[in-house]
């Protein structure tokens, strides 16, 4: 004989089928990486010498709000989706690009002149290790997202000599880096949400490995 259903079992079992959905959250991956694009790209213009020092400040504006806010909204929405990897690294650029405008507005005034290359060449190498091995990771990504990654990697270390040692040259050929390194996320971005928005592939972004 079937155990009988009482009026609260009934209620619960009805919950449980026809209960609200939670709602899907949008995939925060393109904003993320058009807020590191441009903000990277703005400042390499800066580095790689195509525009004159006196206009740098306007960068210091876009780190606090896109590169490091905008950023740091998307990592958080990447851990909704359970996405480990795009948390992390969203995340961790958002900071990055807060610190930035945090040590220029109060901290850069009180490192004395001869230590503030080594200082921020310290500082930009260690976001290059910390890049390398995010590298490694986004080999099981897509072939967009490595190649950001890589060149990421490099213009952290070479930026990072080139203010070490004073050396202008080399700054520059990390500005150049960098201008590259924007175009590969921007791609990667504008490739995402085209897809998402027609609901189709319209821009290709290859996967490296298969899962």
């Amino acid at each position: 004989m079937a155990a009988s259903i009482t009026g609260e079992d009934r209620f619960a079992r009805a919950g449980e089928v026809t209960g609200p959905t939670p709602a899907p959250i949008a995939n925060p991956a393109p904003l993320g990486l058009a807020a590191f694009a441009l903000t990277t790209f703005v400042l390499s213009m800066f580095n790689a010498g195509l525009l004159g020092a006196g206009g740098e400040p306007i960068v210091f504006g876009l780190a606090l709000a896109y590169g490091g806010l905008a950023q740091l909204l998307a990592g958080m929405w990447e851990f909704r989706t359970g996405n480990t990897f795009g948390a992390t690294a969203f995340v961790s650029y958002g900071a990055f690009w807060l610190s930035f405008w945090a040590f220029v507005q109060f901290f850069e005034s009180k490192v004395p002149a001869a230590d503030a290359g080594h200082a921020v060449g310290l500082y930009l190498i260690c976001w290059g290790i910390f890049t390398a091995y995010m590298f490694v990771a986004s080999l099981r990504t897509t072939m967009a997202i490595a190649t950001v990654f890589a060149l990421l990697a490099i213009t952290f270390i070479v930026l990072g000599i080139g203010n070490s040692g004073g050396h202008s040259g080399i700054i520059k050929l990390g500005g150049w880096i960098g201008l590259a390194t924007a175009i590969a996320a921007w791609y990667a971005s504008f490739a995402e949400v085209t897809n998402a928005t027609f609901a189709r592939t319209v821009f290709p972004v290859r996967p490296l490995m298969k899962r």
